[in-house]
């Protein structure tokens, strides 16, 4: 962790020196003009009632993608709407105080718990504390997969043995064969951060990416499975896989359309893995398909200040793709990649 934080702001400190380059690309939105995981045309409304202490809206839109069987866009709205509660509880409070069993109430206040439960210094024993919450969620909306994520990361907070974690991810496809957070959650169990290998990371996110229908989340799993090893810093670098991740990536980013906050998520996390494999043409293009679209993953894992990552990033990726001829000494391949044996072997 701390050598890729450090190969970052290395790279990044390059960039502060490139800020009299030549600006290249113009139509790349200006620094001002970028936010930090702004929310979509159906989310925003909720936000701003809960803002109100109104819960009514979120009520209404986590309940239609519940009807809609809209697993992913309601993964990600919990997950949105557990951050502001994070810090103004005031709506969720009343929600439930109002609709003590409603399966999206439940859904967002166990979010919320596990989120809050996984910064504990005690996080283990936080964690299982709080299975009869998830599990109460989970029995509230059956055919939902959004709980089972939640319970594969608990699990992993928990260290729970494969035989277990396996029975939750038999639980958690059966709702949604490829749902993109059940599998990042899987994937993160068997990275080599916790209790698996890069080698089993890999193997599994190419495996679900192959099986995964055309212009699915789950295509860009290879991606994660590449930046859990470039973040890692560990082992031997699996360059040709890491490299075929990108192209992945690469195609499922050109099935979107260009400034879609959807894929914006996909797209950040693939710069990042572009950037460190100095493939700067290709990263540059995706920060023009990714527009004013920021997030915080992954930057706020290497970044303390996810915006100024993301755009000190862009005016590095920017500086770099107009050089005709790359520097000597690094390492960077007639492609544009990073040779095996240089700077991020």
């Amino acid at each position: 962790m701390v050598r890729t934080m450090s190969l970052l702001r290395a790279l990044i400190g390059t960039a502060r020196t490139l800020r009299l380059a030549p600006r290249l690309h113009s139509a790349l939105p200006p620094d001002d003009d970028v936010l930090l995981d702004a929310p979509d045309d159906r989310l925003a409304p909720a936000l701003v009632a809960a803002a109100l202490a109104d819960p009514e809206p979120a009520a209404k839109l986590l309940a239609t993608t519940r009807d809609a069987a809209e697993w992913e866009k309601r993964d990600r709205y919990v997950a949105r709407l557990a951050t502001f509660a994070y810090s103004r509880e005031e709506w969720l409070a009343h929600w439930l105080a109002v609709s003590p069993r409603d399966p999206d109430a439940l859904l967002v206040k166990a979010e919320l718990a596990v989120r809050r439960a996984w910064e504990s210094p005690a996080r283990s024993e936080r964690l299982r504390e709080l299975g009869p919450l998830i599990d109460a969620a989970a029995e509230a909306s059956p055919r939902d997969p959004v709980p089972w994520r939640l319970a594969l990361d608990h699990a992993r907070g928990t260290h729970a043995g494969h035989t277990a974690f396996e029975a939750l991810w038999e639980q958690a496809v059966r709702r949604a064969p490829h749902h993109y957070g059940c599998h990042v959650a899987a994937l993160r169990y068997l990275s080599a951060q916790w209790y698996g290998s890069h080698h089993e990371c890999f193997d599994f996110a190419e495996e679900a990416a192959a099986d995964a229908p055309p212009g699915s989340l789950a295509r860009a799993l290879p991606v994660n499975a590449a930046f859990a090893q470039l973040l890692a810093g560990t082992g031997p670098v699996q360059v040709d896989r890491i490299d075929a991740a990108a192209d992945r990536g690469v195609a499922l980013s050109a099935e979107y359309p260009e400034g879609d906050p959807w894929a914006a998520e996909v797209r950040n996390l693939l710069v990042y893995v572009l950037v460190r494999r100095a493939r700067w043409a290709e990263a540059l293009e995706e920060f023009r398909k990714i527009g004013p679209y920021a997030t915080s993953f992954p930057w706020a894992l290497v970044e303390d200040d996810p915006l100024a990552g993301f755009l000190e990033t862009r005016d590095l990726v920017r500086a770099e793709a107009g050089r005709t001829v790359p520097p000597r000494g690094t390492g960077v391949g007639r492609a544009g990649r990073a040779a095996p044996g240089g700077h991020y072997s």
